[in-house]
């Protein structure tokens, strides 16, 4: 048997190889470690250094400028303006509730305010900023720091808003800006921003990326849970780029003053031949400013009801009959088709019969006979309805988009409606009947299926004072830039013909039998030519006819007769039109007419004051 000399001699012995062992295993995980160590700190140290540095250091996209709008003098239409904002921070406040109890003791703080910052404080972190209310005024901007120790969590930020310095007066034209909807999302991390405003209508969205600007930076400091710790360096973004109008801001504010008596109006004045807007008034209008904050749920119930569609741009978008200032459509048309010359006389007795319908003419009484310049004039009916039946709808409608009603004017705002112009393939599509000639007849005086907006009246009254295929446009500049006016061509419309209009047009004001005598320009070398214009509503029976004669005004406003007139000026050198519908307004000669003449007039003189100025 083995001594306990040798057992302990192998115990030794395994004692000693298990050491090694373990003491090999620990070099060997000690080297992997060490060298694990030296490739993650040495050969991949430049891979990790930026890793952790993005980890630490975040790029912020910041919301550069947006670019200002003006008016052909240098008026600024819409800019950018300081806004001071409180916001809270959640993690700062022990109970938000409280907190928002105490602010409300020092500035208005409403319940639907108090809900929305309630509602984004459970859905965001609650190191991040929840604005309360933006657009303070410097008073309560002052109050709030008066009594910060009052207020904690509760701070003061300076953005900036999008101001309109003219407000409603321009807001049809110019447009407004508001946050980004979700369908406005197109991947571009611009739009992502919580204080990023986009245009949403007029010039505002027309030229809203030329108005954006480029986006500046923000590298800021971050700790594990994205709490901002500092800002380390700050590039700002470069501005939109400023946009020039044709708009003459004094003639658009006058403009609206002029609407402002009616329930509902609107108006369009532009020069000629080039085609510049100068006024672009719809009334009623409505602030752009609460579109950048946020409508409440009220405020915007009530623009979508307002009782005279605040909301609508009626100089481009409000379609209407066009009634009698449709008669230089018609009369070109006979005069180009040869089948009838400016002398052809028609007896008025103060009716039309076709068939057994009888057709009537505004004067009871009739107006005897005239030739096509009295009828022009005098705004016969019964001549228009005679040479419309002996012409065809072809070749009314034909002239009817030739000189721009029927389709866009390609005017450069958004929200244009075309209008409509019929013909027999339309009417059978739309209705599945067959076009009749007492719809011929009706669309020889602008009544029936034909519609108009007041942009195209005036692009129609602009084309018949020069010949030439005229086109409006609303933007001159763009960053600096000049925006070429579109060459306007001839028409190809006989000047003799066109001579005939013109005629006819400039007695019915400056002759005392034509329909708008009482509204001439009576200040020598200023003086208009024009059109009036009564279009009804609604299918009237004779009984209505003689209440009516009586007096309209008896009559539900939504029944009344809309009232319009078209017009340029001066009478012998054409260099401004205009056109004015007056919803339900009655009478087109009383009551649009003399809102073109005054409109006209301020025009011209603020062309010779300029004139004067440049002298």
């Amino acid at each position: 048997m083995p001594s306990w000399k040798d057992k302990d001699q192998d115990r030794g012995k395994l004692f000693g190889r298990r050491a090694a062992l373990l003491a090999g295993g620990k070099v060997l995980l000690l080297s992997t470690l060490v060298g694990r160590m030296y490739y993650l700190q040495v050969v991949e140290s430049d891979k990790y250094q930026k890793l952790a540095e993005d980890n630490r250091i975040n790029l912020r996209l910041l919301a550069p400028p947006r670019g200002v709008i003006y008016d052909r003098h240098g008026e600024i239409l819409a800019h950018n303006q300081q806004n001071y904002r409180v916001v809270v921070v959640p993690e700062q406040v022990s109970d938000v509730t409280l907190a928002m109890d105490a602010l409300s003791e020092v500035i208005e703080v409403p319940d639907f305010v108090r809900r929305r910052v309630m509602r984004e404080i459970r859905r965001k972190r609650s190191f991040v900023p929840v604005t309360v209310r933006d657009n303070l005024t410097w008073e309560e901007v002052s109050r709030i720091e008066l009594n910060a120790t009052s207020l904690p969590g509760m701070q003061i930020e300076v953005g900036l808003t999008r101001a309109y310095p003219f407000g409603p007066s321009v807001v049809h034209a110019a447009g407004y800006v508001a946050a980004v909807a979700e369908q406005d999302l197109t991947g571009d991390p611009l739009l992502e921003l919580p204080d990023m405003r986009i245009g949403k209508s007029g010039i505002e969205r027309q030229h809203d990326q030329a108005l954006r600007g480029t986006a500046g930076t923000s590298h800021v400091e971050v700790n594990a849970f994205g709490r901002v710790i500092r800002e380390l360096s700050r590039e700002e973004g470069r501005p939109g780029k400023a946009l020039t109008l044709t708009l003459d801001m004094g003639l658009q504010s006058f403009a609206n003053s002029r609407l402002a008596s009616q329930e509902s109006a609107s108006c369009v004045c532009m020069s000629i031949p080039e085609g510049e807007i100068l006024a672009l008034a719809s009334h009623p209008a409505y602030d752009p400013v609460p579109f950048g904050r946020g409508l409440t749920g009220v405020e915007w119930q009530e623009l979508l009801h307002h009782p005279y569609g605040a909301l609508n741009n009626k100089s481009i978008a409000g379609q209407y009959p066009p009634g009698s200032t449709f008669k230089m459509t018609v009369a070109l048309a006979a005069l180009e088709s040869g089948m009838i010359p400016p002398t052809h006389r028609v007896g008025c007795p103060g009716h039309f019969e076709l068939g057994e319908v009888r057709f009537h003419c505004w004067k009871k009484g009739g107006h005897g006979a005239l030739d096509m310049v009295e009828a022009i004039a005098q705004s016969c009916d019964c001549y228009f309805y005679n040479i419309a039946l002996k012409i065809g709808m072809e070749r009314i409608s034909a002239m009817a988009r030739r000189l721009g009603f029927g389709g866009p004017t390609e005017l450069d705002i958004p929200g244009e409606r075309p209008g409509l112009v019929p013909s027999r393939e339309w009417k059978k599509a739309t209705t599945g009947e067959s076009w009749q000639n007492g719809e011929t007849v009706n669309l020889g005086i602008g009544q029936g299926y034909i519609l108009t907006t007041p942009l195209q009246l005036a692009v129609m009254t602009a084309r018949v004072a020069t010949g030439l295929n005229i086109k409006p446009r609303l933007t001159r500049a763009i960053g600096g830039v000049p925006v070429d006016a579109a060459i306007a061509e001839s028409l190809g419309l006989s000047p003799q013909n066109l001579t005939i209009m013109r005629r006819g047009m400039d007695q019915v004001v400056n002759n005392a039998r034509g329909t708008a005598a009482k509204a001439a320009i009576k200040e020598a070398g200023f003086e208009m030519a024009g059109k009036s214009g009564t279009a009804q509503v609604k299918r009237i029976t004779q009984r209505d006819r003689d209440m009516k004669n009586t007096d309209s005004k008896k009559w539900e406003w939504k029944f009344r007769d809309h009232a319009l007139f078209v017009s340029y000026a001066p009478v012998h050198a054409p260099r401004y039109v205009c056109s004015v519908i007056v919803e339900h307004g009655v009478g087109g000669s009383a009551v649009a007419a003399p809102i073109c003449r005054d409109v006209l007039l301020e025009a011209q003189k603020r062309d010779i004051m300029k004139s004067q100025r440049i002298a």
